[in-house]
């Protein structure tokens, strides 16, 4: 994936109007993303929210405070305009990427409790994104609450249900082409980042290195958050990591789409930036754990 982003990045800044053109699909971009994703989802994936479900809760709980507040501090600390103030708020209110799932395998962390985290934390999303939102960005920019809302249940609770209901009814056909969602999502996300730095591209050169601490602080704060979270909620060092990439990785595409929907394309380049970072600091946060975890035995 950081691949990907990184490419099509690259390509929309050099020549954006083949990546402009996808902007009028942007949202049925998402919602296939989602779809795809909501194919791969099993009732199991539930299992640790019905019989620990306060433990998911406190993840829930670390998430959608630490981002949040944490982006909002630094865009005050460091007097980032509206536009770009209103993306560091995106990037925390939105729920934990599905990425993070793959991050805790590798890692050698509880994967079914990423799962259970990402999974409950994005069924939560349409009441708690526009919520937080409001909270943290109205006094900076008007936010219209409903159309947030309406527009996570349109593009992100309606396909994943839709793709769960598939996966359910029609198993053994979705189990056959179960390894082409991923793929799907990986390279719709990455044309959605791509499409960020395309409708971007004569603000760019303008912007400064204090952009990119903000997203690199952000990004180390919720790492960091997560992970003294799950000391003071007293999980086990393998839970402690999980909470650790689960708060730390956001659903920047999300962010992006709803900036791009209802805000500004500059609004959207903080979260396509931080879907870039965090996968890349992901990676090599799971892989020092990996190996750390196989020294353990």
């Amino acid at each position: 994936m950081p691949l990907w982003v990184v490419v099509l990045g690259v390509f929309g800044y050099l020549y954006p109007p083949p990546l402009v053109w996808f902007k009028p699909y942007l949202e049925w971009m998402f919602f296939g993303t989602m779809l795809g994703i909501g194919c791969t989802m099993r009732f199991s994936d539930f299992r640790p929210l019905r019989k620990h479900p306060h433990v998911v809760l406190l993840g829930i709980l670390a998430q959608f405070v630490i981002m949040p507040g944490c982006g909002f501090l630094i865009a005050k600390a460091l007097r980032l305009p509206p536009e770009l103030f209103l993306g560091m708020i995106l990037v925390g209110v939105v729920p934990g990427a599905m990425a993070s799932n793959v991050i805790a395998y590798l890692a050698r962390t509880d994967v079914a409790y990423s799962i259970a985290l990402t999974s409950t934390a994005t069924l939560l999303s349409p009441i708690l994104t526009p919520s937080l939102t409001y909270l943290y960005a109205n006094t900076v920019i008007e936010i219209d609450f409903w159309q947030m809302c309406l527009s996570i249940l349109k593009i992100v609770i309606m396909p994943l249900l839709i793709g769960f209901g598939l996966k359910h009814f029609l198993q053994q056909k979705i189990e056959k082409i179960h390894d082409v969602f991923p793929a799907i999502s990986t390279l719709c996300i990455a044309i959605i980042c791509g499409m960020v730095v395309a409708l971007n591209q004569s603000r760019i050169e303008s912007l400064t290195l204090i952009l990119f601490l903000a997203i690199f602080t952000h990004n180390l704060l919720g790492y960091t958050g997560g992970y003294l979270a799950g000391r003071l909620f007293r999980f086990d060092l393998r839970r402690r990591r999980t909470l650790s990439i689960e708060v730390g990785m956001q659903n920047a595409g999300l962010g992006a789409v709803l900036a791009i929907t209802h805000f500004s394309p500059e609004t959207a380049l903080v979260p396509a930036i931080f879907a870039t970072w965090c996968v890349i600091t992901a990676s090599l946060l799971a892989r020092y754990w990996g190996r750390d975890s196989a020294d353990r035995g």
